[in-house]
């Protein structure tokens, strides 16, 4: 399907955003632009729709309708206290979805988001509501180590995580994205004090009590399921010196699991790439929904 296919479904309103009404009363807000096949692009943690600036400008001035929501608990979405968990993250999607009556819809997923996009597309992707899925530096098949998972990160590490939020959310926002989320922390890499600051604003934007319970959420849902019932063409990206998702315990799994695959890798990149890399990530983004 083209990019100004008529079955993109139609826009809610003409303000370009707005809220949908959650099942258990949460708002959950999103930006809408522009008309042609949609694209909805699903934020990592602790961030907001404002994460995927730069490919939504890009796509919509390719002709393609671009979506971003901010997940319950993040950006300017309710601060819920309760539903923090994949299940409920996808149900809001399907809410999304009915809302703005999406058909043929490309969902992208970074990070967090990409565990999202993995559980909506799997649980209510079907009768047209999907037509492809990217995931971008995502959790999947599931973060934490264990027996049927040896190569995940330790339970101490997210438990860190949990700690550095509660103790002090402002300053443990300020170091994640002046380290290694966008791999500032290497050699001859420049910070962008910037892209620093938005990061810090965009999570310090959202809930803190959310945020807290996501740490879960991302770290220790088990995808596997899911992209083993994913029917549609999907891309996985990611950074080969993402110090937030290695590689090896992601990417390097997921791909085994969906029926239609395809894995593209990018030496040196960080796990903040669409960001650092836009150009490149974007070019590899639209010749995949061309193709």
């Amino acid at each position: 399907m083209t990019a100004n296919s008529d079955a993109a479904g139609t826009r809610a309103n003409g303000q370009g955003s707005g809220y949908v009404t959650a099942a258990d009363g949460a708002q959950i807000f999103y930006k809408d632009w522009g008309t042609g096949q949609p694209i909805v692009f699903h934020h990592g943690w602790p961030l907001s729709g404002d994460d995927w600036d730069a490919q939504m400008i890009f796509f919509l001035n390719q002709g393609y309708r671009v979506i971003a929501h901010d997940r319950r608990g993040h950006g300017r979405s309710t601060q819920t206290d309760t539903g923090n968990g994949m299940d409920t993250y996808a149900a809001d999607v399907a809410a999304l979805a009915r809302h703005l009556d999406l058909r043929d819809a490309i969902h992208v997923g970074h990070s967090t988001g990409g565990g999202e996009v993995a559980r909506y597309v799997a649980q209510y992707g079907g009768d047209g509501r999907v037509a492809k899925a990217v995931l971008i530096g995502a959790v999947p098949p599931v973060m934490v180590k264990s027996e049927k998972n040896p190569g995940g990160l330790p339970l101490e590490v997210f438990d860190g995580f949990r700690k550095a939020l509660a103790d002090n959310r402002a300053q443990f926002y300020r170091d994640v994205p002046a380290g290694p989320f966008y791999g500032f922390n290497r050699p001859g890499v420049a910070t962008l004090p910037g892209v620093v600051d938005n990061w810090w604003r965009q999570g310090m934007a959202g809930g803190a009590k959310a945020h807290y319970d996501c740490i879960a959420a991302f770290s220790e849902t088990d995808f596997t399921e899911d992209l083993k019932a994913i029917a549609v063409p999907t891309l996985v990206l990611h950074g080969e010196d993402d110090q937030i998702v290695p590689i090896a315990d992601s990417a390097h799994l997921s791909i085994k699991l969906l029926k239609q695959g395809t894995l593209k890798t990018y030496p040196g990149y960080p796990h903040g790439m669409a960001t650092t890399h836009a150009d490149v990530i974007n070019a590899d983004l639209l010749a995949f929904f061309k193709s």
